[in-house]
This record gives structure tokens, C-alpha cells and sequence, in this order.
């Protein structure tokens, strides 16, 4: 290196970092031999932080700025105050720039699954992933303790050690947050909250802060939710079996002959609850041997009042009402009443009573005169 290179390197008074790579986090100023020029300026743009390492030691943290590196009290030597040395200070001093912008759209997730316990489904395995934001909040310790004498450091070589602590703190979370699983859907936002107060104090440590956490997708295995998805579809049947059963018992009521039809409908609705039950959630229990469904209930009789000479009689079943007929005691003009009719009426214009009257024998046949 010649006489005049030396001496143009060492009348370089302005000291400032400009970085479009959006990944780096650390860049150090290189020097000759790491010396500074006495009244050099240094500019700290917005978004940056310049630490001034001294003799291996940090000696101070420039915010953003324009400074004067000219004050005893900052090790600022240059070699032209040791012209013995050959130009050789032996007090080395380095500027780190710190970058304090946003790194955004880093990703995390879940390399294998969590376990949790759900309330309601037992014990789950869940995968997870998402993006966050970091940014450095106290150059000094970032530097310490992450970065050393590292001239570049990068984002990429920070963010696996992040996602560990990520990882670690959503685990222990869902653990312990007591969310069902089919509520963590509508709550990722507040679980990305709880994570991040979570990992809070350990990236602190290294001088970083997580401003924005979100949670992207909360997913379970493939065949938990095929079964979820069957589990959904049964749960129509659950309400089909009550609606036959009131329709079965509503029409035992009416007794107009439709109990049958719908008994039969209600025993297919039972087949299908029957099936519902055996499945649960995680799919088909083991065969059970059937059983046998009982037959329906008789349909219940119906009975009629009669109104003669003033006074209501019955009520009477149709067998006694026949008898009645047979001995004259009921005509056609007799008024009867049954439940679920609208008031009294001839029994002759009834039409389960009007046969009553038809299957009555003819009058007998004449006797035929006797011969003389």
C-alpha cells in the first residue's frame, strides 16, 4: 500500500452507512487498522443506531444524527498523533450501524406437532405457523450478546433461534390457554397476543423486540378432521329422532289411521339414531349385536257418547255400539259425539258408524200360506 493510498484513507472524515439489502441488522465501518480521524463526522440516518467500540469495549450509542467525533472523552485517535509509529494508532476503534427498522414477514412454525388437551376431544396433536416482526430496541446488548465482531450480521441468522423461542412459548400456551379446539379459529388474534407478552422477555435479552405476532393457521391431523367432518354430518339425525317420535306420538292421538305410516318412518329414524350413536367422534365403534325393535303400539280405539232422552251414555267402543243396533237401541237418527268431533251428529252421518246400519239382516221373508 502506497505512501499516498494510506494518507487518502486517512483523511476520510465522514463516517455514515447507507444499506438496501432489507436483510442485514449489523454493518461495521471498515478502517485502516481501525483508526478514526480526530473531528470526523458521523451520520446516523433515521431507522439506525451507530455504537462506538473502543479498545473492545462499547463506548456509546448514537442515535440518529450528525456528530462531531472530537470530544477527549470519546477514544477517537488517529495515527497522524503518532507519526513514531508509522502511522499506526494503538488505540483501535470501530463503529458498528445498527439497523432499527422493522424486519417484517418472518416466518415460524411448528416443525412437529403439539400436544394438547382439549376438553372435549382429549388429547390432540396441532401444527401451527405464522409471521412476525422483529426489530432491535437496545443496539448495545443486541451487539454484546448476539452479534460479537461480526462486520455483517443478517436477519437469517437470528430468525431459527427466534422461531425456537416462538415455538417453545406457543406450545406451553395452547397447553395451558384452555381454548377448544374448535374455537382457536376465532381466537387466533388473542393468542397471538399471549404469545407475544409470552416470548417478550426472552428475545429482551438479546436486545430484540416482537412488535407484531400473528397466527396464521391452527390446523390437526387429516384423519381428526374427517372424522369432525362426519361427526357434523350425524348431527342432523340427533334431530330427525325427535321429530319422528312427536310425529308418532301426535298420531297415536289423532287415532285416524296414520300411526302406522309414521310408526314405520320413526323405526327408520331410530335405525339411523342407533347408527349415530355407535358413531362417535373418531369414527365407528365396534360392532354390537342388533337389537330386535319392538313392534308398534295397538292403535287405540276409538269410543262415542250417545244423547238420548236427555242424558250423554258411554262412552262405547264400536263392538257394543253394533249391539245396540242389533237390539234397536241406536238408529241412524241417535246423536253421538267423539273426541276431536265437532259437536253432536246423527250417527247415520258418520262414516265409521254409517256401516253399523248397513250389515243388518233384511227383514225375513214371509212365511208363505199354508195349503187348506
Amino acid at each position: 500500500m502506497g505512501i499516498l493510498d494510506f494518507l487518502t484513507g486517512e483523511f476520510i472524515d465522514v463516517i455514515h452507512w447507507v444499506d438496501d439489502t432489507r436483510d442485514t441488522m449489523v454493518w461495521r465501518f471498515e478502517r485502516e487498522g481501525h483508526a478514526i480521524k480526530y473531528g470526523a463526522k458521523l451520520t446516523v440516518r433515521e431507522g439506525q443506531a451507530a455504537v462506538f467500540v473502543h479498545e473492545g469495549q462499547i463506548a456509546d450509542v448514537f442515535t440518529p444524527g450528525l456528530y462531531m467525533l472530537e470530544t477527549n472523552n470519546m477514544p477517537v485517535l488517529t495515527t497522524l498523533q503518532h507519526w513514531d509509529h508509522g502511522f499506526r494508532s494503538p488505540f483501535k476503534s470501530e463503529i458498528y450501524f445498527v439497523n432499527t427498522t422493522r424486519f417484517t414477514d418472518q416466518k415460524w412454525g411448528t416443525k412437529n406437532p403439539i400436544i394438547a388437551r382439549d376438553p372435549e376431544f382429549g388429547p390432540v396433536r396441532l401444527r401451527a405457523y405464522g409471521t412476525y416482526v422483529m426489530r432491535v430496541s437496545e443496539p448495545a446488548k443486541f451487539l454484546s450478546q448476539i452479534v460479537g465482531t461480526d462486520g455483517e450480521f443478517t436477519a437469517s441468522e437470528i430468525s431459527f433461534q427466534i422461531r425456537n423461542i416462538i415455538v417453545q412459548e406457543f406450545s406451553r400456551v395452547i397447553a395451558s390457554s384452555g381454548i377448544p379446539v374448535l374455537d382457536m379459529a376465532a381466537n387466533t388474534g388473542d393468542l397471538g397476543k399471549i404469545v407475544a407478552r409470552a416470548i417478550a422477555p426472552a428475545v429482551a435479552a438479546y436486545g430484540l423486540e416482537i412488535p407484531e405476532f400473528y397466527v396464521e393457521n391452527i390446523s390437526l391431523p387429516e384423519a381428526v378432521e374427517a372424522a369432525l367432518d362426519k361427526r357434523t354430518s350425524m348431527g342432523i339425525v340427533g334431530d330427525l329422532g325427535r321429530f319422528m317420535q312427536y310425529s308418532a306420538a301426535e298420531a297415536l292421538g289423532r287415532g285416524d289411521g296414520s300411526a302406522g305410516s309414521v310408526m314405520g318412518a320413526g323405526v327408520g329414524a331410530g335405525i339411523g339414531m342407533a347408527m349415530g350413536q355407535q358413531l362417535g367422534p373418531w369414527g365407528a365403534a365396534p360392532a354390537a349385536p342388533a337389537a330386535q325393535v319392538p313392534p308398534p303400539p295397538p292403535p287405540v280405539e276409538k269410543v262415542w257418547h250417545l244423547a238420548r232422552s236427555g242424558a250423554v251414555e258411554g262412552p262405547y267402543g264400536r263392538g257394543h255400539l253394533g249391539r245396540l243396533v242389533h237390539d234397536g237401541s241406536l238408529t241412524r237418527e241417535t246423536l253421538v259425539w267423539a273426541p276431536g268431533q265437532d259437536g253432536w251428529k246423527p250417527a247415520g252421518e258418520i262414516a265409521e258408524l254409517a256401516q253399523l246400519f248397513t250389515v243388518m239382516p233384511p227383514p225375513p221373508p214371509p212365511v208363505p200360506p199354508s195349503g187348506g
